[in-house]
């Protein structure tokens, strides 16, 4: 991997991980356009590095977001100490933790049988364009079809949890699909947000990291581009924390409806562009 390619693709992890328009499907979108620009098979062509880059870039985003909500993190952690040990479960923040306690299993079992129908789908473009655009709907109806106000429970982070396994299939964005199932049942969209990153945490980390370790090549680790690697996770984790430091704060002055537009946009051109593409 060269490091422009590193630079590009750590830039589009770290823009698109947090904003509600599928990290998936750009990246897959870059590595189709590369390849019909250089005739290269992907934007990385070692499996193996392509696995551990991957890694790299989730690890990069991860941490943007373990610094950003630190303080929030740390102080759910104390929540669940205290709460168990002095049986106090009516802590806002003891609740926060069992709710994403509660959503991750949920997550993992939908993922894991979504896994093997949805892994072709990363080298079909057109598919995912498609499923860009119906994550454009999903946000647009959720602002419109949203319930009355009601605060992050056990019901809403089970739905939660369910919504963000279903964004195994590339073109669904996570932060989109779980936001929008909390806006839609009735919470703030600022609080649904702060829910939605924190939940990531262990998802980030099981199925962005540890899983893919199992299946990795480690004789090919020594032929990596240090320096690549290094600037591709320097740039994720740069853009995934403004991402997600002004995406927060842009939350409480626009609706979902605004990023719906450009799942639209970006999905049918998309669409057209390797339509067209794959008849020439």
């Amino acid at each position: 991997m060269q490091t422009l390619q590193a630079i590009i693709v750590g830039a589009i992890q770290g823009i698109s991980e947090f904003l509600p328009i599928s990290s998936s499907a750009h990246i897959v979108f870059a590595q189709s356009i590369y390849k019909l620009a250089t005739g290269s098979a992907a934007l990385d062509t070692v499996a193996a590095q392509e696995v551990f880059f991957d890694i790299i870039v989730h690890l990069a985003t991860l941490l943007a977001v373990l610094i950003f909500f630190r303080k929030d993190i740390i102080d759910i952690i104390k929540a669940l100490y205290y709460g168990i040990k002095n049986k106090n479960y009516t802590d806002s923040d003891f609740k926060t933790g069992v709710f994403i306690i509660a959503a991750t299993p949920v997550t993992c079992i939908i993922a894991l049988l979504l896994k093997e129908p949805t892994h072709a789908l990363l080298e079909n473009p057109k598919i995912v364009s498609l499923f860009l655009i119906g994550t454009g709907f999903i946000l647009y109806f959720s602002e419109k079809l949203k319930s009355k106000n009601r605060e992050i429970d056990l019901k809403t982070s089970l739905w939660t949890g369910l919504a963000q396994g279903l964004a195994i299939f590339p073109g669904l964005s996570r932060s989109g699909l779980t936001i929008a199932t909390q806006v839609f049942l009735g919470v703030d969209r600022v609080k649904a947000a702060r829910f939605s990153f924190l939940m990531s945490i262990p998802i980030i980390i099981g199925a962005s990291m540890v899983y893919p370790l199992l299946d990795m090549d480690f004789s090919q680790a020594a032929n990596i581009n240090a320096k690549a690697f290094f600037w591709g996770f320097l740039t994720s984790f740069v853009t995934g924390y403004l991402c997600v430091k002004y995406f927060m704060k842009l939350l409480g002055k626009v609706t979902l409806k605004c990023f719906s537009y450009y799942c639209f946009a970006a999905g049918v051109a998309m669409f057209v562009l390797f339509s067209v593409c794959h008849r020439l």
